[in-house]
């Protein structure tokens, strides 16, 4: 069975292509900078080598069907024909409350997926322009939504509630729904299967840390709480997000500097953040070599990233009442053996003991904990795409 895995985002369109049977991907890229200049496609090749085929691509529907001709092409193709797709597995952000699972796509999920666009209005309308181009070049494939929000409906109220009005709940479903489920999902059914240790009575934290990043407290595999709130901005300092505010100086910002609410969403999601406090990047990259080269702006924006996770880990062993293992995954948490190193030595009181030698991994499934240490502490590279093709071929 072929399974193509789309991700849509406002401005890209990411796929990978499964062989379900052989657990082997045939193909994957992206289409970055939709509508915009300087578009391309960058795939990957089974070599390894990565190319590059720049086109110009003014909408979603035109990226996906550049994907499509790409994989079925002479030079660069993993199949025959569009015919050997069997089905469709989507990313969608935002499920809202409508969604605990994955689903098959019919037209009433893609009218509740519309519902929840004003929630997500950079990324749901990317993921139905994904939908629709599928079902008019495929018409009868089916498709299936896998939602971000969905692995988070297992939280109870009174860790997703705000202590707003509780008519602003019930009116406009205003609650903490979190992010990045698939892969705080993926992540800690695969670090049990990795461990040999069952899910039922593990309690996990799952550090999903990238440019955007989230912490998920995991009893018996599924989630009690995680960081990101109503939207991706509540939570960790991120690339250009702010992370938790008060929102009394938010509104101070906003009567100060003369800005709307678009103003000040833009201002919050995309110019604050490491890149916001250290006026240099949002690159996690750029600012631990300026941190060590001892910029000091650099030096508060890590120190702040870094406190912010080991402030959420502490938080969640709380709610969990223990811990058994701590996962990183993400970008930054797969690759950043200084970030992690720095958690865990914070976090010995716990019982944590780093192994300094197993922690220069990057990229790879490996405990980096010492064998006496009380907890363990794992990294697990996240496979959302995987999970994805997992759920479809499960659903169909």
């Amino acid at each position: 069975m072929k399974i193509l895995v789309l991700n849509c985002g406002s401005s890209s369109v990411k796929y990978k292509l499964f062989d379900m049977d052989s657990n082997e991907v045939l193909a994957q890229g992206g289409v970055e900078k939709v509508g915009l200049a300087g578009a391309f496609l960058k795939l990957t090749l089974p070599s390894g080598e990565k190319v590059q085929l720049d086109k110009d691509i003014p909408e979603h529907q035109t990226a996906i069907e550049f994907i499509l001709s790409t994989l079925t092409s002479a030079e660069y193709g993993a199949i025959k024909s569009l015919e050997e797709i069997n089905a469709v597995g989507h990313r969608v952000v935002h499920g809202g409350e409508k969604f605990n699972s994955s689903v098959l796509i019919t037209s009433e999920v893609i009218e509740a997926i519309k519902e929840c666009s004003e929630m997500a209005p950079l990324h749901n309308p990317a993921n139905l322009k994904g939908i629709d181009t599928i079902s008019s070049i495929l018409p009868s494939v089916p498709q299936v939504a896998v939602f971000d929000t969905a692995f988070h409906q297992t939280m109870p109220d009174y860790a997703y509630m705000y202590g707003t009005p509780y008519e602003a709940y019930k009116k406009y479903g205003v609650r903490r729904y979190g992010f990045h489920g698939t892969s705080h999902r993926y992540v800690s059914q695969r670090v049990c299967e990795f461990l040999g240790m069952p899910v039922e009575g593990s309690k996990i934290i799952t550090c999903h840390v990238g440019n955007g990043g989230s912490i998920t407290a995991i009893k018996d595999g599924k989630s009690i709480d995680t960081s990101m709130g109503f939207t991706p901005l509540e939570g960790l300092l991120m690339g250009t997000r702010s992370g938790d505010i008060d929102a009394g100086a938010v509104t101070y910002i906003m009567e100060k500097e003369g800005l709307d609410t678009k103003g000040i969403s833009d201002y919050l999601n995309k110019k604050s953040g490491v890149a916001g406090v250290s006026g240099l990047s949002s690159d996690m990259r750029d600012i631990e070599a300026a941190d060590k080269a001892g910029v000091p702006l650099a030096v508060l924006a890590m120190s702040m990233y870094s406190y912010k996770i080991k402030k959420y880990i502490g938080a969640y062993t709380a709610a969990l009442g223990g811990v058994d293992v701590i996962v990183f995954t993400g970008g930054v948490g797969e690759n950043q053996t200084g970030l992690r190193a720095d958690i865990c030595n914070e976090l010995a009181f716990m019982g944590i003991e780093l192994d300094e030698e197993a922690n220069k991994v990057r990229g790879e499934e490996k405990i980096i904990t010492t064998e006496n240490s009380k907890i363990k502490v794992v990294v697990i590279p996240t496979d959302e795409e995987f999970m994805i093709a997992s759920d479809t071929m499960n659903l169909i």
